[in-house]
């Protein structure tokens, strides 16, 4: 048996034992750095023809050190799963800064460095397990809504464009090293087929599959997908692949997030997962909720059995992951339901047949 195929059998027995413990926010904490146009370009695109700077993916080819350090920070402050920093090593995201080019290179990077920092912490703890999850963003682009509000049939991206990019993203990951795929922050559900769609592609051309996680993100109070749909209409056009986890994460607080967490806590029979931002933004773009608040909210989810996997998006540190890993030790995971067999079908809203 392979070290992957062993991984991903301790992580299936795992996950039926406890709650789960994703990392936070890698954008919150390269700010911190506050890195300027050098540091983004590095020697290697010193003299490229756009600005680089914001472009947090490049880090992994300019700056490496740093991701790693965040990386480490996490595994450091008690997460079983870390992230790659892929959120935007697609083609659509990397147009912005001319770097179409690199989207295999990235991934890869991101996945091997990734690995790197999980494999040397089991060395010097071998008693933990830690995951390697590669993420897969959303793109800056849409296949359901026209950018146009005067040109509502107008679309700057399509299925297939989306397609070939999240196949190429796959592909990379799994070389270098990743044991499942993150498929998150999906605003769009149009986007996030295209993705499932290219990483079964990805799977068939390398003849095995990893698990995949599905992260929606409910955009405001209305509960509601940017495209439109609740988070059971969501479940509900994905679930096909089998995850193996779906949750919800970024946009609105834990507090916030917790009515949509208990719907698809009902209605999924996989592991359902959270990592919520620190609050709302204020004023300054900051995020104001502590470890203590969060960690409340976290541990109010944990012992009302809705959760299975937890972590946090933007605006969490080490600092709350660390909170979370308090709140959730001995907490006893929660129970998949029994859902009857029902034809269900999904547009905005959910459609469960009774017969």
């Amino acid at each position: 048996m392979s070290t992957r195929q062993q991984r991903l059998e301790r992580l299936e027995e795992e996950a039926h034992k406890r709650i789960l413990l994703l990392d936070g926010a890698m954008g919150t904490m390269i700010q911190a750095h506050k890195l300027d146009e050098a540091d983004f370009r590095g020697e290697r695109f010193k003299d490229h023809c756009q600005d680089l700077k914001g472009n947090n993916d490049l880090l992994l080819l300019t700056q490496p050190h740093i991701i790693a350090d965040i990386h480490r920070a996490f595994l450091h402050a008690g997460a079983d799963i870390i992230e790659t920093n892929t959120f935007n090593s697609n083609a659509m995201s990397q147009s912005d800064y001319g770097l179409e080019s690199l989207v295999y290179e990235l991934n890869l990077a991101g996945a091997r460095l990734a690995r790197q920092v999980a494999d040397q912490e089991e060395q010097e703890q071998p008693s933990r397990r830690r995951w390697v999850a590669g993420v897969l963003g959303p793109t800056n682009r849409t296949a359901s809504m026209s950018p146009k509000v005067n040109d509502p049939g107008f679309r700057n991206v399509n299925f297939d464009d989306l397609r070939a990019t999240y196949k190429e993203s796959t592909l990379a990951l799994v070389e270098g090293g990743v044991d499942l795929i993150l498929v998150e922050t999906i605003f769009d559900t149009l986007n996030a087929k295209a993705a499932l769609f290219a990483i079964e592609q990805a799977f068939d051309e390398l003849d095995f599959r990893l698990p995949i996680m599905i992260s929606g993100t409910i955009t405001d109070k209305s509960g509601r997908t940017l495209s439109g749909q609740t988070a059971e209409a969501f479940w509900y056009s994905v679930c096909h692949v089998q995850p193996f986890s779906v949750g919800l994460n970024c946009a609105l607080g834990a507090e916030d997030l917790r009515p949509y967490i208990e719907e698809l806590s009902g209605v999924a029979d996989t592991l359902v997962s959270t990592h919520p931002n620190a609050g709302l933004p204020n004023e300054f773009g900051d995020y104001d909720a502590t470890p203590e608040s969060m960690g409340d909210t976290l541990e109010e989810f944990a012992r009302s059995g809705l959760v299975n996997i937890v972590g946090g998006c933007c605006g969490t540190t080490p600092d709350h992951i660390r909170e979370f890993a308090r709140r959730i030790d001995g907490v006893p995971t929660r129970a998949k339901p029994r859902i009857s067999p029902r034809l269900r079908l999904s547009g905005l809203e959910p459609f469960v047949a009774q017969i």
